[in-house]
């Protein structure tokens, strides 16, 4: 008896749960055109429920308890939508859900390196999105400077040119960083003698966005993008203040204090950051030279925004850094040097930048752009015996208008870039200095020629003074197959003025290097292709989101600028008879299941360098690099990442093979509404060269330098707090 009724109870108990456990089961579509949104995230408030919607956009959520919940819809690109439902429906209920577009938040999504004002999706160039979101959390790992955000992406490596200073390069797709151009709001800021500190002093807390094009972009941007350019977008004054603080400190002896302002007033708006950064000389390897050098650096950046009238706006900022840098022997840099304890790197310098934008909307599409900059960089790099100092001026100047049609849109302008270097203390070699100066013009269409062909076509035609023209044609195309799958193939040609200012260069110092000579020397020049094909779904009844892109590029680069030995311990930029090619492909996956998100990447790249029929690989490339991230966030609550980043062996420029590495980092954040506090574990493994490989010959007093292929500083630990007024 007693069995029988346990057994009965059980089975009403089974009947009630089933009772209370109901199905949700919704369409989303766009408002205005009726079509199905896919990737839609549907949340039930309360239950830790939630799903994606499908290709069709279609959603079923099982398990929602008996009662009143919000259910709500979120998408990029389209105002959120809140729905309170009642369960238990009436049985077969489908529920259709119209979503509008948010037209701020489509603004802001708007890339701003093509020059237009398409967004995201329906640009034919491939470009790679970082987010404000994601930057808040890069800004977490790494307050102080990008490195880390741009390290991270997949196809994209920072490349240490100094063992001891820190000093770092950016290279895309294997090529060296002087192929990269590294843009601030479309001003190239960090070339010539700066770019082998741009990335170490660029604290990333006025940034709202980052835009990365893969491959040559030097049609619209000029000389320097043959391997790509990064456009670090800055923050603009919103309707509500912002004001923030970041305050971290590391165990390998940083310290970082950064202050963000942004407010708009009727007719002007105003941002300001402030930032101070600040290193004790660190070598956890103990072998007497610093992992991470001294430094202190101070960066202002404030800006003015002047809207004179509804269709006219004026922007005026101000870029200002100073930063001393030493580097070396510890116990030199600690005040116990001796003869033998003697040998240290100071790097001194200071950026000073004025720029300012004018811009002003006709009726029917029209647009018109004026910018101009004026750029100050200061830099000494001083060792035993020897010191280079120089100081480079550099500006920028263009107008472009903008016709924007539904279907059409194109852009055209002039731009003149000068560059002037000129060295204090020439030294053995004699005088170094030079002045470019290059002329341009430029027009690009966008077409959208039916729903799933749009092609932007453009080209560029540039003067360099002593060098003479490169003429420049780009083409992309943008295949929209369905809603779930799309292609982009994009082809183009650049160029590259040559300089002194090379990784190579970088790593000795400047030291004994024949002046670069318009008799001798000539432009780099090249030509690149990519191809991608990206694919968007859901799975498993739409609780699954699933993305892949797979990309596949080559670039050519004919008589690339080497530097070479010249006799008599001199050595010379030369351009050699032969070219670089880089081929490879990039794979990302992202898979996300309710508050958990999963990236994989993989990059494979074959860069080498052919000569007088003999092929070479190029040094410090990587064939394989993999990385994972797996993700854990709760909006406006938790924030837990875990990474791991694979190296495959490199060779080195003495002929030897570096190893092949692996690294694991974890972040934690935790969120309030108007506080975070967060540690991030970086390299906990301590994975460094030091471990496994030498950094230096020769001895304590006069070493020589190998590359810095994996990382000197081991594990890092930091830990600080964002405060938000």
């Amino acid at each position: 008896m007693t069995k029988r009724i346990i057994v009965l109870m059980a089975t009403a108990m089974s009947a009630l749960c089933m009772y209370a456990q109901n199905t949700l089961k919704a369409t989303v579509k766009e408002e205005d055109s009726g079509e199905p949104l896919v990737g839609v995230t549907v949340k039930i408030d309360g239950t830790g429920l939630s799903g994606v919607t499908d290709g069709e956009g279609n959603i079923t959520i099982i398990g929602v308890p008996d009662g009143s919940h919000n259910a709500v819809f979120t998408y990029i690109g389209y105002e959120r939508e809140n729905k309170t439902l009642t369960f238990p429906m009436a049985e077969d209920t489908t529920l259709t859900i119209y979503m509008e577009e948010d037209e701020k938040e489509l603004e802001e999504l708007v890339i701003q390196t093509t020059r237009g004002t398409r967004s995201i999706k329906n640009v034919p160039t491939r470009i790679e999105f970082i987010s404000g979101e994601e930057l808040d959390e890069k800004s977490s790992m790494k307050p102080g400077d990008i490195r880390m955000l741009l390290n991270e992406s997949t196809g994209i490596s920072t490349q240490q040119t100094s063992a001891i200073s820190g000093n770092a390069a950016i290279r895309i797709q294997g090529l060296d960083g002087r192929y990269t151009q590294i843009l601030k709001d479309g001003f190239p800021t960090f070339a010539g003698a700066a770019s082998g500190l741009g990335l170490l002093q660029t604290p990333p807390l006025d940034l709202k966005q980052v835009e990365i094009v893969k491959g040559s972009s030097s049609t619209l941007y000029g000389g320097g993008a043959i391997a790509g350019l990064v456009n670090l977008i800055s923050k603009t004054p919103g309707e509500k203040r912002e004001l923030s603080f970041l305050l971290n400190g590391t165990t390998g002896k940083g310290l970082d204090a950064s202050m963000f302002y942004s407010q708009k007033f009727s007719k002007i708006g105003i941002t300001s950051l402030l930032s101070y950064n600040r290193n004790w000389a660190y070598d956890p390897s103990d072998t007497g030279f610093t992992a991470i050098p001294e430094f202190d650096r101070f960066t202002f950046n404030p800006k003015l925004f002047l809207y004179l009238s509804e269709n006219t706006d004026m922007n005026i900022a101000l870029n200002t850094m100073f930063e001393n840098r030493l580097g070396g022997d510890i116990r030199y840099i600690e005040g116990k040097g001796d003869a033998t304890h003697s040998y240290f790197e100071r790097n001194k310098t200071q950026r000073h930048s004025l720029q300012a934008t004018f811009e002003h909307r006709f009726g029917q599409g029209g647009k018109l752009t004026a910018k101009a900059s004026g750029t100050y960089f200061d830099r000494s790099i001083e060792i035993p015996a020897y010191m280079f100092d120089g100081r480079q001026i550099s500006s920028f100047t263009e107008v472009a208008y903008t016709h924007t049609r539904d279907k059409n849109e194109w852009v055209a302008g002039l731009n003149l870039w000068t560059d002037d270097f000129k060295e204090k203390n020439p030294g053995a070699v004699g005088k170094r200095d030079y002045t470019q100066t290059t002329a341009g013009a430029f027009i690009q269409d966008n077409w959208l020629t039916n729903s799933w062909l749009n092609i932007e076509a453009g080209l560029r035609a540039d003067h360099v003074f002593s060098y003479g023209w490169a003429i420049l044609p780009r083409l992309s195309a943008l295949f929209k197959v369905s809603e779930q799958l799309s292609s982009r193939l994009s082809g183009g040609f650049g160029y590259k003025a040559p300089t002194m200012f090379t990784e190579d260069a970088e790593r000795i110092q400047y030291r004994d290097i024949i002046p670069v000579d318009k008799d001798h020397n000539k432009l780099e020049r090249s030509y690149g292709l990519n191809w991608d094909i990206n694919y968007v779904t859901s799975l498993f009844g739409g609780s699954v989101s699933f993305a892949v892109n797979q990309l596949f590029f080559y670039t050519y680069i004919n008589s690339p600028l080497q530097l070479r030995q010249a006799g008599n311990g001199m050595f010379r930029m030369d351009n050699i008879s032969g070219h670089i090619d880089t081929k490879g492909s990039e794979t990302n996956v992202k898979l996300g299941y309710r508050d958990l998100h999963l990236y994989l990447g993989y990059t494979y790249t074959d860069a080498c360098i052919k000569e007088n029929g003999v092929t070479s690989e190029n040094v410090l490339t990587p064939k394989h690099r993999i990385n994972a991230i797996l993700m854990y966030e709760v909006e406006d609550e938790w924030r837990v990442g875990l990474e791991s980043y694979f190296y495959s062996k490199q060779k080195l420029s003495d002929g030897s093979t570096g190893r092949s590495y692996t690294i694991f980092g974890l972040m934690v954040e935790k969120i309030w509404e108007k506080l975070s506090v967060f540690a991030n574990f970086e390299n906990f493994t301590d994975r460094r060269q030091t471990r496994f490989d030498t950094i230096y010959t020769g001895t304590v007093s006069n070493p020589e330098f190998r590359d810095i292929y994996a990382p000197l500083d081991g594990f890092v630990m930091n830990a600080g707090v964002k405060i938000r007024l």
